[in-house]
């Protein structure tokens, strides 16, 4: 099952495996309790603490702030979860379906964590500040990885009697060499 895959392929069930759980329960704590979700988780907190204090949103501003990061997160996981559920078939992931897939959660998971590490400089968070920075350069990795890996060839389809005939001429070489 694993010798064809891809490096970027097998990079990005690894970073889908992170991923996936990392951003999906931040974003089911938002769910939840909207505020509790925002302000007390580490993913979160320097959006919540550049909400509140340099944008001074209210609560219910506040509140449509966390649901639109959770939305995001979500929209992020959606996408890594689609992805690894293409490379579990074994058709898909010969052709490259899943690559599609990929490519828009590393994009927005991307914008999202860019967004975040700019909102955790701003406050002065340095430990959100270092998750955001790390999840980014992640996914950075990994769509490089994607955009210069070509693409795997289709294995080549011998006829049973071309290979005896190249195996025959192989003989008969080596008989004369020696």
């Amino acid at each position: 099952m694993f010798k064809n895959w891809k490096v970027s392929t097998f990079n990005g069930a690894l970073l889908a495996s992170y991923f996936i759980p990392a951003w999906a329960i931040p974003a089911a704590k938002i769910v939840i309790s909207p505020v509790h979700g925002l302000f007390y988780e580490r993913a979160n907190i320097a959006a919540a603490m550049y909400v509140s204090d340099y944008l001074q949103f209210g609560a219910v501003a506040t509140v449509r702030f966390a649901w639109l990061l959770a939305l995001a997160k979500l929209t992020v996981v959606g996408f890594f979860a689609v992805f690894v559920a293409k490379i579990l078939r074994e058709p898909g992931r010969n052709r490259g379906a899943a690559d599609e897939a990929l490519g828009l959660a590393l994009v927005l998971g991307g914008v999202v964590s860019f967004a975040s590490m700019l909102l955790a400089d701003k406050v002065g968070e340095p430990a959100a500040l270092r998750l955001h920075a790390t999840e980014l350069l992640l996914m950075l990795s990994i769509g490089i990885v994607a955009l210069v890996e070509t693409p795997s060839a289709a294995p080549k389809q011998v006829p049973a009697d071309a290979s005896a005939q190249a195996d025959a001429a192989a003989a008969h070489a080596l008989q004369a060499a020696e």
